[in-house]
């Protein structure tokens, strides 16, 4: 809905310089066109962040769930991982053979 909602804000700035600016028709497009774009960019940015929060999210439940989850080689669990969550990281426990690595939950599948 935000999104419809930039898409009316850039109609409207498009109705401004048209009727309260001396720019010729070619350079309104452009300037639209520009505002546009970036609105576009944003809808494509906060949908690729959206789905990357939901994988890290997913992979979150799944290790609070006591569920190995897979970060490159490596099986990690809470028997050997905690979870660092500021960072979102997992960290390896004391006296494990993890102890003091630290893994991004961004790289886990």
């Amino acid at each position: 809905m935000a999104y419809l909602a930039g898409i009316v804000i850039v109609g409207l700035f498009f109705l401004v310089l048209h009727y309260f600016t001396e720019l010729t028709r070619k350079q309104k497009a452009v300037v639209t066109g520009v505002a546009l774009f970036f609105v576009l960019f944003a809808l494509a940015f906060n949908t690729y962040a959206d789905t990357q929060r939901d994988k890290m999210l997913e992979v979150v439940a799944r290790f609070n769930q006591n569920s190995t989850v897979k970060c490159g080689a490596l099986d990690v669990n809470n028997t050997n991982f905690t979870l660092s969550i500021g960072t979102y990281t997992f960290i390896g426990k004391e006296k494990t053979p993890f102890y003091g690595q630290m893994i991004s939950v961004s790289k886990c599948e």
